[in-house]
């Protein structure tokens, strides 16, 4: 297979692998785990390892192989490849502690969609990845775990709020892995481990059946090395369900996300415009995420592609919507009677500031993002006279010390230290447009700097398709951290 180790295969080559015998999905799920066991806690991957449940579901993959193969019918695109569920999802029989001590020993007893998906899909699940507490920062740090770091400095925080399954698999613990993103929480994470990321266009993934986000922010994704492999596992995790509040245009029949990653999908001469400054008051973009943005506008003109340089209005009112919006929903998550104090700082100041929020003021602010996606379709994206994508810095700033986000004493200006690290990224998920972020870019202190791609609402399938020539033009996924 020229790979010496199960690890250095990409998610697509381990299932053709396989598909074609030449692996077994016991072999591959004994090899991530033993990874996971000595490798996980260093980087923080990991809040529950399940490797029973993934030994059982590993053999009932791979007598499912055995007999595809023998009947001569076609298995699920990843069957048997092993992919670990973020920690703010449930899995049945398992723990799901969204990153608080104070639901430490919470069970969920059913599973969410994307669980479903991935055990219909073959998938054995190895554990649940670290995650802050609810999803609320852009780091990984809490009390049940080690901080997530990324492999590439171990002194620096992985991101958030996927930051366990980013370093999962910028570590080659997992081939993939199961994400989600409220406001940057795939991309974030992606861009400080050298990943790619892609947050799909509101309704293309199910939230439900039990934590729809009623805000429309946040969506489940992949994580991944490739963009190939981060295509495949949008196909496993995507589709409708009833219930479902929002509803993507679907793909034309017989297509798949896949199909647009592949390399005879080279999309058309697209007119891409490029930001650099910040959509944040008082935001100044450290210069290796300029550079990384630039190098990326020069490698897609070198592609045949327009790229304009532009920059968006530097408004109050977007970030001041999704302060309140993100408050408010910090409020509504349970927290069971008499364990409030077990929470973080930043969670607990977001909470008493959500209860605050005034009806009037919270409808406004969900209207505010509705509003700023008609203005994005109509003056920036309308097809025919507007830009295809919109291409920037993922973050302003390089990948962070761990700790270095925190600010346990004073959590309001945490959060706003936060808003200034991650200023590009929210603005996808209050307009539900997909958005990537491909790892173009390494600073001079070998840091991976991501760049993001955003989109048209439903047009995942272009972005996939560009990121994809992107990496055809410079790969990227051979390139691994000492770790490795």
């Amino acid at each position: 297979m020229g790979k010496s180790q199960l690890h250095d295969l990409t998610a697509a080559e381990q299932a053709a692998a396989i598909r074609a015998g030449t692996v077994s999905p016991v072999e591959l799920t004994e090899h991530c785990l033993e990874r996971m066991d000595r490798l996980g806690a260093e980087v923080g991957a990991f809040l529950t390892v399940t490797p029973e449940l993934a030994r059982g579901q590993a053999r009932a993959a791979e007598d499912e192989a055995l007999a595809a193969r023998r009947e001569g019918r076609p298995l699920p695109a990843l069957h048997g490849v092993p992919v670990p569920v973020k920690d703010l999802n449930n899995v049945a029989g398992v723990r799901t502690t969204m990153g608080s001590a104070a639901l430490e020993d919470h069970v969920a007893t059913t599973d969410d969609h994307v669980a479903a998906r991935l055990r219909a899909g073959g998938c054995p699940m190895p554990g649940k990845t670290n995650t802050p507490e609810f999803g609320l920062p852009p780091y990984t740090e809490n009390a049940l775990a080690p901080p997530a770091r990324t492999p590439w400095d171990l002194s620096r925080s992985a991101g958030g709020s996927s930051g366990g399954a980013a370093a999962a698999v910028a570590s080659g613990l997992v081939p993939v892995a199961h994400a989600s993103d409220g406001g940057g929480s795939i991309r974030i994470p992606a861009s400080v481990c050298g990943l790619f990321g892609i947050k799909p266009s509101r309704g293309v993934v199910s939230p439900g059946p039990t934590l729809h986000d009623v805000t429309g922010l946040s969506t489940s994704g992949p994580l991944a090395r490739t963009v190939l492999d981060a295509a495949t596992l949008l196909d496993v995790l995507a589709g409708p369900m009833p219930g479902d509040p929002y509803s993507a245009p679907s793909l034309p029949p017989g297509e798949t996300y896949a199909d647009a990653a592949a390399p005879s999908r080279a999309p058309r001469r697209l007119r891409i415009a490029l930001v650099t400054t910040a959509p944040v008051p008082g935001v100044v973009t450290d210069p290796e995420c300029v550079a990384a943005a630039e190098g990326a506008a020069a490698l897609l003109r070198e592609l045949g592609h327009e790229v304009e340089a532009i920059e968006l209005p530097v408004e109050e009112f977007l970030k001041d919507a999704f302060t309140t919006v993100w408050s408010v929903s910090a409020a509504t998550r349970p927290v069971p009677e008499g364990r409030e104090e077990l929470l973080n700082p930043l969670t607990r100041q977001l909470r008493a500031r959500g209860r605050e929020v005034p009806a009037p003021r919270f409808a406004a602010a969900l209207y505010a993002f509705r509003t700023m996606g008609q203005l994005m379709a109509d003056a920036l994206l309308a097809p025919g006279s507007g830009y295809d994508a919109i291409l920037s810095p993922t973050l302003a700033r390089p990948p962070q010390p761990v700790g270095g986000l925190r600010n346990d004493a004073d959590p309001l200006a945490e959060f706003e230290g936060n808003a200034r690290f991650t200023p590009f990224t929210p603005l996808y998920n209050a307009t539900g447009q997909p958005a990537v972020s491909l790892p173009l870019h390494w600073s001079a202190a070998g840091l991976p700097i991501g760049v993001m791609l955003g989109g048209r609402y439903g047009e995942d399938s272009l972005l996939l398709s560009v990121s994809a020539q992107l990496e055809a033009a410079r790969p990227w996924h051979d390139r691994r951290p000492a770790l490795w």
